[in-house]
């Protein structure tokens, strides 16, 4: 449901299109981890993700659960919540082996937050966690990497700017591009892991912001 309200609602706040690696193919039963620039961007790579089929748990913070409608759905769903800086952090990724065991795909962040930019431009993908890594090394799961561009033109800022931007976004039509890497298996020890990871992200994301012309960080 969330999949088929995010591919629906994104094209009326701007302009998606969605690439990939030759041969780029998410199975059944993949870690997709993307760059996290934008609290628009969970929806923008959802959309994106839909086109080819693909329709992930996500891992999100869990603050959304409480949010009206939304928490509904996400718990309905099967998405999983993500109990930063608490004794339950550990349990989203309990809960991810289990969604990946029964075939799902499972998106997460690997940043585990925004950056601390204020204006629309992009940022490359900060430093990773560790918890991509440890959960790729428990279930032996193939990981997809996805850049996305352009969803800080949508929302960025501060929560007026953030607001205003959203608002004006059908008028300004915004452009967004997402782009899917090509599987690859982690190494099991968690820093290479985490490393390649976060290269592999990097580089999905430069292919998306060079679509748009921002693979400089310029601003938009």
């Amino acid at each position: 449901m969330l999949s088929r309200i995010a591919a629906a609602l994104v094209p009326a706040f701007g302009r998606l299109t969605v690439t990939a690696d030759a041969g780029a193919k998410a199975a059944p039963g993949a870690i997709l981890v993307a760059n996290h620039t934008s609290l628009a961007d969970p929806a923008v790579v959802v959309a994106a993700l839909r086109r080819y089929g693909i329709e992930p748990v996500i891992l999100a913070t869990s603050g959304l659960w409480r949010v009206p409608l939304l928490g509904p759905a996400l718990r309905r769903e099967g998405h999983i919540a993500v109990h930063r800086g608490t004794a339950r952090a550990a349990d989203s990724l309990d809960a991810a082996a289990v969604a990946l065991a029964s075939g799902r795909s499972v998106l997460l962040y690997g940043e585990g937050g925004l950056p601390v930019r204020r204006d629309a431009g992009e940022t490359p993908p900060g430093p990773f966690r560790s918890g991509l890594a440890r959960l790729a090394a428990a279930t032996g799961a193939p990981v997809v990497p996805v850049g996305q561009a352009g969803a800080r033109r949508l929302c960025s800022g501060s929560g007026a700017k953030q607001l205003a931007g959203v608002v004006t976004a059908p008028l300004r039509r915004p452009c967004f591009h997402v782009h899917i890497g090509s599987p690859l298996h982690l190494p099991d020890r968690v820093p290479e892991a985490t490393d390649r990871a976060h290269r592999a992200v990097t580089a999905a994301w430069l292919t998306a912001a060079s679509a748009l012309g921002e693979a400089d960080g310029g601003t938009a």
